[in-house]
């Protein structure tokens, strides 16, 4: 087993409906295609977004940086089958990962009605 770095984030569920209400380009700006199309099936998409947008924090937080290190869109949350969330990562994000030596990410996210938490382990 390699080095470990973790990352964490929470967002308040609340505060970031209002962003994206006063906001609504912010949608397109920081997720992807996929994560727009997974979010955008439910009738509130807050909390899968909100979920989201907590991943690509806590990735910014494993890879030792902080933000405009990359563009937020260079995370993908990606989800199996299963349902196991996973990381995609492109452009910037990717670059810094792989000079960090990084081969394997595992995510974990959640929600409740007030907040989105995910943690992000990199090896």
């Amino acid at each position: 087993m390699g080095v470990l770095w973790i990352g964490t984030d929470v967002v308040d569920l609340d505060r970031f409906r209002l962003a994206l209400r006063r906001t609504p380009g912010m949608v397109e700006r920081v997720f992807t295609e996929g994560e727009r199309a997974y979010a955008l099936r439910k009738k509130d998409p807050t909390e899968r977004l909100a979920a989201r947008f907590a991943v690509k924090e806590a990735t910014m937080k494993a890879l030792g940086v902080g933000l405009g290190a990359f563009k937020f869109y260079d995370v993908e949350v990606t989800k199996a089958r299963s349902g196991e969330p996973s990381l995609a990562l492109s452009g910037r994000a990717a670059e810094l990962a792989t000079a960090r030596g990084i081969s394997e990410w595992k995510v974990s996210i959640t929600h409740s009605d007030l907040i989105a938490m995910a943690i992000v382990v990199a090896q």
